[in-house]
């Protein structure tokens, strides 16, 4: 019911806001929606920031990776990329950086997307030495005898793949399982949490089991840029141990928006969110069976001391009524 109330609240805001005074306080802004849970998140926080705080008049555009790449550099729109994946972007977003027509404005998830291998962290407490893979490798039966393997057919297969044979995972004694599918591996984690049983494997974030359920990353030594390049490749001879990187996750602009909206840029520039808050909106999402709009209520509404610091002091004024 709280819920409802803070939307209704939030809403009530929202409809005192013209065209005309969007257009005079900012103008039209559109704004990439990438088709997954977190970006629709932070293009509903940014949303409402945008036309509450800023005036602005927001057209938001449904896309995914590639084809705002691509209108980016056939169209120069939108204007605002709130949630990219560099790594998975083609090579005509590294044009684009070359040719100045975009603006990095900011890592929009701090540390940025997280990879690794976890177990629970009620195991990690009961048992320290499993905190690294040394100490997995070591007491493979603590972990259940299993690695609980990426999905079939990602990328992040191979790389797991080649770790595992780069450790000897199976040669310690632990079988590896590969999941057929993502709902597999997450429905794995689930039910051995729900039974407080061991469970050891692959998972990335931010993502909803991971804000559901409490987890720790294991320490598979220092992050080896050759060797994690190397063990991208299905057929590498002799693959090394490699922590996983993060994965930048970056808010872009067009450069011509960026200079006629410095007020905007800077703004976009401040809109970031830790990427544990992250998984744990998307838990929260989906135990309410909320929507992305509901999701950034609930977050506008429980971290007000987080996005005020966002804003401009004009902004700031416009939206004091909910920052009280």
């Amino acid at each position: 019911m709280k819920r409802y109330l803070c939307s209704a609240v939030l809403a009530a805001a929202i409809v005192p806001a013209s065209a005309a005074f969007a257009a005079e306080e900012c103008g039209e802004v559109s704004i990439a929606e990438m088709n997954w849970a977190s970006a629709g998140i932070v293009v509903a926080v940014s949303n409402f920031l945008l036309e509450q705080g800023y005036g602005c008049d927001v057209t938001i555009v449904p896309s995914d990776t590639t084809p705002a790449v691509t209108s980016l550099s056939e169209n120069n729109e939108p204007d605002i990329v709130p949630e990219l994946w560099p790594n998975s972007a083609s090579d005509a977003y590294e044009k684009l950086k070359q040719d100045g027509r975009i603006v990095e404005l900011t890592s929009v998830l701090d540390p940025g997307g997280v990879e690794g291998w976890w177990i629970p962290t009620y195991l990690a407490e009961a048992h320290p030495e499993l905190t690294t893979i040394e100490g997995v490798l070591e007491n493979p039966d603590l972990v259940g005898g299993m690695f609980n393997n990426c999905p079939d057919g990602w990328g992040c297969r191979t790389v797991s793949d080649n770790l595992l044979r780069a450790f000897d995972v199976e040669g310690a004694g632990i079988e590896v399982f590969n999941h057929g599918s993502g709902e597999t591996l997450a429905t794995s984690m689930a039910a051995a949490y729900q039974n407080q049983e061991p469970w050891f494997g692959y998972y990335w974030a931010p993502t909803t089991p991971l804000g559901k359920f409490d987890m720790t990353s294991i320490d598979l030594g220092d992050y080896d840029e050759a060797a994690h390049l190397a063990n991208q490749n299905p057929d590498n001879p002799d693959p090394q141990p490699s922590a996983f990187p993060n994965a930048p996750v970056l808010t872009v602009m067009t450069k011509d928006f960026a200079e006629n909206h410095p007020e905007i840029a800077e703004l976009m520039s401040n809109v970031t969110f830790e990427t544990d808050t992250m998984s744990q909106l998307l838990a929260w999402q989906d135990e309410n069976n909320a929507t992305n709009e509901e999701a950034a209520v609930h977050f506008l509404t429980n971290n007000a001391g987080v996005w005020a610091d966002w804003l401009n002091d004009a902004a700031r004024e416009k939206l004091s009524k909910l920052l009280q």
